[in-house]
């Protein structure tokens, strides 16, 4: 009888041991967390509308900002300090824009985007939806897309952003491709009034080989020959043509 009372003893105290080491583990360490957080928040101005709580290790975020970019830099820092678990951001930002007023304004900042670094070989596209800006498309490197990320998280009205930007595999073959099919396209006679903006309305994405063209062109005469130009450089291995003819569609 005795072995069995002291097991039944030493069992719960096991119990008891396990339950108060849990109890001291699990929210230990938010009120340290609370107080630095809160230093943080309140360092910079930008993050003066944002309040945060603590439990558990989690910090939840709350209140509003003026810029998206402000309310994702809010959560980056604080997921930084010292021993938070995870943070949840619920912080609204300010400003409300019609979604078609949006989209314009994105659409023309990015068509403009990193001049001078072969923008011809990025295509994105943009939908709006409630001040949700969802981007897809192909980019030849991460500093194209993290550069076409940065002006949707910084324009006012912005709300939240998706990300579906397709950063193309590194190839030398496939940026040899490139350059070819850039100058065959706007080395004709007949499209190389479209190299004049340096938008170019068309642009190449070359993957593996596979090229595939974007934009707008004046006729259907141009995007015939804009395709054709791309066939003829060597290891093109097929040519999808997605130009649209100016008054067709709204693709930017």
């Amino acid at each position: 009888m005795r072995r069995v009372l002291w097991f039944t003893a030493a069992f719960l105290f096991g119990i008891t041991a396990w339950a108060q080491n849990s109890q001291v583990g699990t929210g230990r360490y938010d009120q340290q967390i609370q107080q630095e957080v809160t230093k943080v928040l309140q360092s910079k101005d930008k993050w003066s509308g944002i309040t945060a709580s603590t439990d558990d290790g989690i910090v939840t975020l709350q209140g509003t900002a003026k810029l998206l970019v402000d309310k994702i830099d809010a959560a980056r820092k604080v997921d930084k300090q010292e021993h938070v678990q995870g943070v949840r951001n619920h912080v609204d930002v300010e400003g409300n824009v019609p979604d078609q007023q949006l989209q314009q304004r994105l659409a023309d900042k990015l068509r403009y985007d990193r001049v001078g670094y072969g923008i011809a070989f990025n295509a994105l596209g943009l939908n709006v939806q409630n001040g949700v800006v969802t981007v897809q498309g192909d980019v030849r490197d991460y500093p194209a897309r993290d550069s076409a990320l940065s002006i949707i998280e910084t324009t006012s009205g912005v709300k939240d952003v998706v990300d579906n930007i397709n950063v193309l595999p590194t190839s030398p073959m496939d940026d040899d491709i490139r350059l070819r099919v850039a100058r065959a396209i706007y080395g004709n006679t007949a499209l190389s009034r479209y190299a004049n903006d340096p938008a170019k309305p068309i642009r190449i994405i070359v993957e593996n080989g596979h090229v595939t063209l974007y934009g707008v062109v004046d006729s259907q005469m141009d995007k015939q020959i804009a395709e054709t130009q791309a066939r003829s450089v060597p290891n093109v291995f097929s040519v999808e043509n997605k130009l649209v003819v100016a008054g067709q569609s709204t693709m930017k």
